[in-house]
Formats: C-alpha cells, structure tokens, sequence
C-alpha cells in the first residue's frame, strides 16, 4: 500500500503541473519550477515510507508520465 501511495502521489501531482508548464516558455524559471515543484515532497514520501534508492527510477518515471499526460490535457484543450 505505501508503494501504491508514493506512486500515486508523483503521479497525481505533476498532472496539474505539466498542464501549467505547457504554456511556459521552456528552459524559463516558471518552466523549471513546475517540473521540480513535487520531487520536495517525493523524497519526503519515499523517506517517511522507508523506502531504498532502488525506487526511485519508477518514482521518476510516474512523474515524468504526470507530466506528459498533463500537458497533452493541456494541448487536446487549446484550440
């Protein structure tokens, strides 16, 4: 379950952070904060549920999936 929650929560969380960092002028700050924003709270997640570095590539991996789903969200709803 905590495994399922920490996956959850990089997912979940950079859903509406890739939406917003679809309009940003890339390499810009803005752009650079909605891509780090949640890795804080990650680690803190990952830390307090004891898990080994050995997770963190699928932790990555959720987030950079939240990311790109939220900005096609954001694309699909720009006419």
């Amino acid at each position: 379950m905590p495994l399922t929650a920490l996956l959850g929560f990089a997912f979940i969380a950079n859903l509406p952070l890739g939406y917003l960092r679809h309009d940003t002028q890339k390499y810009s700050w803005r752009w650079f904060l909605y891509i780090h924003l949640s890795i804080p709270f990650i680690i803190a997640l990952r830390l307090y549920f004891g898990f080994a570095w050995s997770i963190i590539p699928v932790t990555v991996a959720m987030a950079v999936a939240g990311q790109i789903i939220g900005s096609r969200c954001k694309k699909r709803k720009t006419p």
